[in-house]
């Protein structure tokens, strides 16, 4: 029983830990080498896929998406998306993908003379699945020893889901000693106490 309690919880918090991982903003230090848009037909993968941009036709079964090509400073390479959030989760509230676009393909540079930028980013990226991180910001840096900045935002979110956990849980063993606990002691005296009388009619039977 202890091991399906620990194995139940191990993964509802591998789950938890994962939806922040994909859901809160990181950023990269890269060089951008290329930026472009391709047609998207999407399947079972269209979950990790924003809707197309506000304005646009939600129901098409393709869309054209913009891309950012990057390359870091130790010569990996990786790609992001650039996709409108919209109102829609994770609510980033992101309404300018061309104009990132823009700034990207500005921020282009070659191997010989590269331009280093911080790009802010959400999600995860998983070539047999075929997703991409989305871009949500891009600043130019120094170079790639630049600072990446503390993440405030993230810090905040997850003292706050630390603190709601906390006080739940402080409830929920309030709430278990004084309901939960006493109810099942008394349905244990009564189970054993039945089990007793049980034991001393079979004794008195087989006098």
């Amino acid at each position: 029983m202890g091991i399906i309690k620990w194995i139940f919880w191990g993964t509802i918090w591998a789950l938890v830990a994962a939806f922040f991982h994909y859901t809160l903003p990181q950023v990269d230090i890269v060089r951008i080498t290329d930026t472009y848009e391709k047609r998207i037909d999407f399947g079972e993968n269209s979950i990790f896929w924003s809707n197309a941009d506000v304005g646009n036709n939600n129901t098409l079964g393709n869309r054209d998406v913009f891309f950012i090509q990057t390359r870091r400073a130790k010569g990996d390479v990786m790609v992001y998306r650039n996709e409108d959030t919209g109102w829609g989760w994770p609510p980033y509230f992101k309404f300018d993908t061309t104009n990132l676009q823009a700034e990207a393909s500005d921020l282009r540079s070659a191997s010989e003379s590269p331009q280093y930028v911080a790009l802010k980013h959400y999600g995860w990226r998983n070539e047999f699945l075929s997703i991409f991180p989305n871009a949500i910001s891009v600043r130019p840096v120094a170079g790639p020893d630049a600072s990446k900045g503390i993440p405030f935002l993230n810090i905040i979110i997850l003292t706050l889901f630390a603190a709601l956990t906390y006080a739940i849980w402080v409830r929920w063993r309030r709430f278990r000693a004084k309901r939960i606990d006493p109810t099942l002691e008394r349905i244990e005296d009564d189970f054993a106490e039945k089990q007793g009388k049980f034991s001393r009619w079979r004794a008195s039977r087989n006098k």
